[in-house]
C-alpha cells in the first residue's frame, strides 16, 4: 500500500522531536499546497512505517 496523505485530527499529546534541517525542508516541500500540517504528515509517516515494519 502506498503512503497517502489525509487530513485528520485525533486526540494527541505534545512531544518534542528534533529533525535535521534537510528533512524538514523535504517534508515542507511535500505538504506545500496540501491540507496537511507538518505534525499530521509526521504522524501519518510514522503510522505507515510501523504498519510496514514487519511486512516482507
Amino acid at each position: 500500500m502506498a503512503f497517502q496523505l489525509k487530513p485528520d485530527k485525533k486526540e494527541s499529546e505534545n512531544k518534542t522531536i528534533r529533525f535535521p534541517l534537510p528533512l524538514i525542508e523535504r517534508i515542507e516541500s511535500e505538504i506545500e499546497g496540501k491540507s496537511v500540517s507538518f505534525s499530521s504528515f509526521v504522524i501519518q509517516a510514522c503510522e505507515y512505517a510501523l504498519n510496514e515494519l514487519h511486512k516482507d
